[in-house]
């Protein structure tokens, strides 16, 4: 639907161009069409080039929102100047927007020097500006212009609130919210403080609160919904998900099923999505974002497609969210031609859809995929992050590409990583399949960081594999496995050397290796798998 909506808009545009269409009227309109279905850069292009200077003020506070929405601090600025020019930065409203877009940017300098040179700024413009410099973690400046504030308002009180509770000083946000007027405490301020309650996990306090209410929004019920699945209460969750009354609305629903996917209560979830559709509530992309997840991690292909019909049925936004949804669900479940149709047909694709993409592509053996599309990846204004280097190196440990996987991990520096105790265990892995386990154990040695279970597992599997016993001792001695609490904690990898030492007839290590898992009252974890019926 996204993608049509912007064809139709392109052609809109196109038509306006090709008949020397001068009226700022109809470009006004080309624009206001553009900023309604979020494609704010076209919306920009039309604003800059199109509409006449004398009659873009009218826009300019919409065009702002939109750039604060994406963070375009260079085309703020120079929206900036051309205000400057056309002498209306001070304008209560424009002035306003401008110390908005400033600290979405992340320049509460800017903002503020703005700020202090209007002549004029009434409670949006405190607020706007007490909002900044908490998004940008300066408490103290905040706290200082809230104080002295001339005109406080009841959003006054909640920006406060909402601050201090997002950066988890919730002691503070409750002594403002129990400082703010009783004329000024409206079912927003009360939401605010249950809110920050619920995201710090003290459900007990929120539910307190919460039942102090004397009115509730939908939003607030989804608060209490969302804690309680977020310290794994799913009972209490749907206990309070019945409560509701009269009845609940989309928001209620989507925080319903979002909680059980979460929590891998799967069946739960669709359960969800089935009685919402018998009751005529339609889903949203919200809603099928939870279940694009919950299909990918059952890896059912039957119930991808099924969900994918229904979002085509009922017309949901294709958004990024979606889409990258669904490039990942198909991935997982084996569909790399339909993931890839997918990927190939969005607009714009974040880190998580490249990753979701090449992942896809690395576990199912298309390797040199993977490392084809990293490189377009490379080449793209996306940058790879420390995720995408672990499905790359992935790929190129299931390719054997050896030699390309060295040289992917000193790429990570390029990019500023730093590789994790995860990346070095793919390069250990990659050298002991290939069989150059001597270099594998070089570098479990010289690691920066003290190596975990998943580390010396890929080693000594690499020792079994090759029947390199030398280095198996050598490794059983640097992880002092027979004495050390480190191998009463990972009893796999003490089976795996019990096994290595039985394979070459050492019988007295391997089973000295066993009784001391014994001891420990140490089991082998058996296998297990989830099938879908």
């Amino acid at each position: 639907m996204t993608g049509q909506k912007l064809q139709n808009l392109r052609r809109i545009h196109a038509l306006h161009i090709t008949r020397g269409d001068k009226s700022p009227a109809e470009w006004a309109n080309v624009v206001r069409n553009y900023l309604l279905h979020g494609f704010t850069m076209e919306a920009i292009v039309v604003y800059i080039k199109m509409l006449p200077r004398r009659t873009r003020h009218r826009f300019l506070p919409l065009i702002l929102k939109a750039c604060a929405l994406h963070s375009l601090l260079m085309v703020g600025k120079s929206l900036h100047a051309e205000s400057i020019k056309a002498g209306l930065v001070y304008e209560l409203l424009r002035g306003t927007t401008f110390v908005t877009m400033y600290g979405r940017c992340h320049e509460p300098t800017l903002a503020r020097k703005l700020f202090d040179e209007m002549p004029f700024k009434n409670a949006a413009t405190y607020n706007s500006m007490i909002g900044n410099y908490f998004m940008n973690g300066d408490m103290v400046s905040a706290s200082t212009l809230f104080h002295s504030t001339p005109e406080r308002t009841p959003v006054t009180w909640v920006v406060m609130i909402e601050g201090y509770a997002a950066i988890g000083n919730i002691s503070a946000a409750r002594h403002v919210f129990n400082s703010t007027p009783p004329w000024m405490r409206t079912v927003v301020t009360w939401t605010a403080m249950v809110h920050g309650y619920a995201a710090k996990g003290d459900m007990d306090a929120a539910t307190e609160l919460f039942d102090e209410m004397p009115l509730k929004n939908a939003f607030v019920w989804s608060c209490m919904i969302t804690g309680y699945f977020k310290i794994g209460d799913a009972v209490k969750a749907r206990a309070v998900f019945d409560r509701i009354f009269p009845a609940p609305n989309l928001v209620n629903w989507n925080a319903l099923i979002a909680g059980y996917a979460k929590l891998g209560f799967y069946d739960e979830a669709f359960g969800g999505l089935r009685r919402m559709l018998g009751l005529g509530i339609d889903p949203d992309e919200f809603t099928v974002v939870s279940l694009l997840s919950v299909c990918a991690q059952l890896g059912s292909l039957d119930c991808a497609t099924e969900l994918h019909e229904l979002i085509r049925r009922k017309r949901i936004n294709m958004n990024s969210f979606v889409n990258n949804g669904l490039v990942d669900m198909y991935a997982k479940c084996g569909d790399l031609e339909k993931a890839r149709r997918i990927f190939d047909t969005m607009r714009e694709r974040n880190d998580a859809c490249w990753n979701s993409m090449i992942s896809g592509l690395a576990s199912h053996g298309s390797c040199h995929e993977a490392l084809k599309l990293f490189s377009e990846m490379e080449a793209s204004d996306v940058k790879p992050n420390s995720v995408t280097f672990l499905a790359v190196l992935s790929a190129c440990t299931h390719g054997g590409f050896v030699d390309k996987g060295l040289e992917i991990f000193q790429k990570m520096g390029k990019f500023s990583l730093k590789a994790g105790v995860e990346h070095y265990g793919c390069l250990v892995d990659l050298l002991g399949r290939a069989g150059r386990v001597a270099e594998a154990y070089d570098v479990v040695r010289t690691m920066p960081m003290k190596p975990n279970e998943l580390v010396w597992g890929a080693l000594l599997g690499a020792c079994r594999v090759h029947s390199d016993m030398e280095m198996a001792d050598q490794v059983a001695h640097k992880a002092n496995y027979a004495d050390s609490t480190f191998s009463s904690v990972y009893d796999e990898e003490s089976v795996l050397l019990s096994n290595i030492y039985a394979a070459s007839e050492k019988w007295a290590k391997a089973e000295r290796i066993r009784r001391r898992m014994e001891e420990r009252g140490g089991t082998k974890t058996p296998g297990c798998s989830l099938i879908q019926i």
